[in-house]
């Protein structure tokens, strides 16, 4: 009875001991996140996701981080961005998506499905882990960092893996921002379809929004929903993953990652709560201003981990895989461009 008294009144101990310990770390990344909200509204094309993980992978290969700020850290990078990411889910709506057309939906699951697996054989073929490949093909298929963080919850990724997905997301998203409208022109596209372009190949969803700024409004307008097309497959992709890592755990032993992310479980439900047209508003706008708070607090804190000596240290193998990814989704998305252009 005694020591199950002591546990008792340690506890509330054992909880502020672990908040002031979580609390700097916390704190650096919100502030971070609402700075980069703040800038990215003077920087046209910019996001502010896009700015938090360069700023963050900025401060960690140019300063050092105090290491005080480790454990505030993680949990940005991993509680925050699950909120974030089942909070994205009030921004789409099922009649939008469906609206898009069966070729354009087509089309999104095509270079989702066609990089994925594609990326997961030539990282095999590599010679690569599992758990690298894996990353790396969601980010590159899906939707950039958020995808890698999100299956790094199942497929027992180190963090100099997720690091490197991370890093090499940035990289080629980057790159994407000029490249695909300007393949667009050069293929003669209208701006419509250098939006559905941009969309159904670009990484990150503010790569998204840079890219398809920069060519005009209906552009933007179709590249972000055809970006967001792409977000909605997160969830079964994760999905599948957690299913194909339980079963591969069940047979090597250990504890088994979840069926189905609980994040994932909202992502969905938030989708569908949209959908249901019940949401005024207002909510969905103060939705979409705390999703872009946490998801770009996250951001910053996954920048925190971008370790560019440790992608250069992985030799040119993730370097090689990440340019390959990029070819595949992007020729996937010409063609699918050029078939089923959007009406």
């Amino acid at each position: 009875m005694q020591s199950t008294d002591q546990t008792q009144t340690s506890s509330p101990t054992s909880t502020r001991a672990t908040l002031r310990t979580l609390f700097p770390g916390l704190a650096v990344c919100l502030l971070a996140g609402a700075l980069c909200m703040v800038i990215s509204r003077f920087l046209d094309g910019v996001s502010a996701l896009l700015l938090a993980i360069v700023l963050g992978a900025l401060w960690r290969n140019i300063v050092p981080v105090p290491t005080a700020l480790d454990p505030g850290i993680a949990v940005s990078g991993k509680k925050l961005l699950r909120l974030g990411i089942v909070l994205l889910g009030l921004q789409l709506s099922l009649g939008t998506i469906l609206g898009l057309g069966p070729g354009v939906l087509l089309v999104v699951f095509l270079s989702v499905g066609v990089t994925f697996f594609a990326t997961l054989w030539i990282g095999s073929r590599l010679g690569m882990d599992l758990p690298q490949r894996l990353l790396i093909a969601a980010g590159f298929s899906i939707c950039g960092a958020a995808a890698v963080a999100g299956a790094e919850n199942v497929v027992r990724a180190k963090q100099s893996e997720v690091a490197t997905a991370v890093g090499l997301v940035v990289l080629f998203g980057t790159l994407m921002i000029p490249a695909m409208p300007a393949l667009g022109a050069l293929l003669q596209m209208d701006e419509r379809s250098i939006g559905m372009l941009v969309g159904a190949s670009t990484h990150e969803v503010a790569h998204v929004v840079a890219a398809g700024g920069s060519v005009g409004a209906a552009a933007l307008e179709v590249a972000v929903t055809v970006k967001l097309a792409r977000v909605v497959l997160l969830a079964p992709i994760i999905a599948g993953v957690g299913m194909f890592m339980r079963r591969r755990h069940a047979v090597t032993g250990g504890k088994n990652p979840p069926l189905v992310p609980l994040f994932v479980l909202g992502f969905i439900a938030a989708m569908l709560l949209r959908s249901s047209g019940i949401v005024p508003v207002w909510a969905l706008d103060a939705g979409q201003m705390l999703q872009t708070l946490l998801l770009s607090s996250a951001m910053f804190a996954l920048g925190l981990g971008v370790h560019l000596r440790s992608i250069v240290k992985t030799g040119g193998k993730s370097l090689l895989l990440g340019l390959l990814a990029t070819i595949v989704i992007t020729v996937v998305s010409v063609l699918g461009t050029l078939a089923f252009p959007p009406q």
